[in-house]
């Protein structure tokens, strides 16, 4: 009897260190990828793509459904011409927040959802002001997160069939 209480009590003990333990790496995990989008976002604002580049799977497995046309880049290479063209639309200054983030990790995979706001003068000198909705799929690459796959995306109106490039929720 004493026997069985005693390994009923190490048991407990176990999957409550386990427990522990997970919501603590999740909870470590979670910040690490906020973190890591903070780091994403001030490259963005200081207009540095190799460090925006840094945020994503730096091989051909990376897959982004952007918002604009292609409809998607498969690799990091593709992408990053994106990603250059997009800055060179903002000759001057690009300011570019990222808020309402919401992080949820488990093992080696992990997703964000968030709201991306990017504003700042064309080449022309007129106000750029785009709002889009962006969910990240992550993994955990020889101990550090790289997002995988990007999906961006605004609200259309359907009866007119234009994007709303300024959403509110």
């Amino acid at each position: 009897m004493k026997r069985s209480y005693f390994l009923g009590a190490v048991f407990l003990t176990a999957a409550f260190v386990t427990s522990s333990c997970s919501q603590s790496n999740s909870a470590n995990d979670e910040a690490d990828i906020k973190a890591s989008l903070d780091r994403v976002n001030t490259a963005i604002n200081a207009k540095d793509v190799n460090a925006i580049m840094a945020y994503y799977s730096p091989d051909e497995s990376l897959l982004v459904f952007d918002a604009l046309p292609p409809r998607q880049y498969a690799g990091a290479t593709a992408f990053r011409k994106d990603w250059e063209g997009f800055l060179a639309a903002f000759p001057t200054t690009v300011h570019n927040d990222i808020t309402d983030v919401k992080i949820e990790a488990s093992g080696d995979l992990a997703y964000a959802h968030y709201i991306d706001h990017t504003s700042g003068p064309d080449k022309d000198g007129k106000p750029q002001d785009l709002t889009v909705r962006i969910t990240d799929v992550y993994k955990r690459i020889n101990g550090k997160w790289v997002c995988v796959h990007e999906h961006v995306s605004f609200p259309v109106d359907l009866a007119t069939g234009k994007a709303d490039l300024m959403s509110k929720p």
